[in-house]
């Protein structure tokens, strides 16, 4: 019998990242530089792409790139297309976002859009601006997503909307692709700790103030505390950004990508309770979240 064929050398290949200024997007640009892809790092600040440049131990190019901006997005397609050439690209990783925490009553609409704007129609228009350079390159497209795309959480119910619309839209974007030969793969991470658990933090309580006091009273007792909890969660979890990089490497790589890799034991755990526990039951185990302690 045939040993499958090996994973793809990524020497000479080029691969897109957005949000590639901090957190997992920064593990990962730098990990892939480091392993011989030639990385364009989208970050919205100069300051972020020169000091990616100077830590960076492969080949590494700054891209500025705002994925909420039309202009910006189209610009960058431009600034990636000439160095590129003929030869496309092999990958584009769709890792920006902002993760809104707090409870839906309190969130601001135009918090929510900001939201959605970020992860999911943002990534939209990336890949609508990419696709070309990818069907040159016979690449793929890798969707960073979170276990909250299986599970929706109480408190962090406007991050698990995008999160669960980025899932559909890479499940449609994976069957409209697949006669073009453009695997589309989701990459699932679970809690990790990276800054943007404090802009959560920072944020969430902004949200929670700015409601009337009535509503203010009522989640007062369960938000703090669901708050603190998480936050607890991601600093005592075992994933590392790292680990989260590793994935995104392995989806690049793969001759036959997984439609899916899940990164961490929440974000696998999660998975498996959606697909096999009723929601009354999901119900009864996530309700201790908004009971008030007594």
């Amino acid at each position: 019998m045939s040993k499958p064929p090996g994973p793809t050398s990524p020497a000479g290949r080029a691969v897109v990242i957005t949000g590639a200024s901090s957190g997992l997007g920064e593990a990962c640009a730098l990990h892939l530089s480091r392993v011989g892809f030639h990385v364009y790092a989208g970050v919205r600040r100069p300051e972020d792409g020169e000091r990616l440049r100077a830590v960076a131990t492969g080949r590494l190019t700054p891209l500025a790139l705002d994925v909420t901006d039309e202009k910006s997005v189209w610009a960058a397609v431009r600034a990636v297309a000439g160095p590129a050439g003929e030869a496309g690209l092999w990958g584009l990783v769709n890792n920006a976002g902002i993760a809104v925490t707090a409870p839906l009553e309190c969130v601001p609409h135009e918090l929510m859009r900001r939201q959605v704007d970020t992860n999911v129609t943002g990534q939209l228009l990336v890949i609508q601006g990419f696709l070309p350079l990818l069907r040159a390159g016979a690449g793929r497209i890798v969707n960073v997503t979170s276990g909250l795309g299986n599970v929706a959480i109480p408190y962090l119910g406007a991050y698990a909307a995008a999160q669960f619309a980025k899932e559909a839209l890479s499940d449609a974007l994976r069957r409209e692709l697949a006669p073009q030969r453009i695997p589309v793969v989701v990459v699932q991470p679970g809690a990790v700790l990276t800054p943007l658990w404090d802009k959560m933090s920072d944020q969430g309580i902004r949200a929670l103030e700015s409601a009337p006091k009535p509503v203010q009273d009522l989640y007062r007792g369960t938000f703090p505390r669901f708050m603190e909890t998480n936050e607890t969660s991601a600093r005592t979890s075992r994933t590392t950004p790292d680990d989260v990089a590793l994935a995104v490497f392995r989806a690049l790589v793969a001759r036959r990508p997984r439609t899916r890799y899940g990164v961490g034991r929440d974000a696998i755990g999660s998975r498996v309770l959606a697909r096999l526990m009723p929601d009354r039951a999901i119900d009864r185990i996530l309700g201790g979240i908004v009971t008030p302690a007594r």
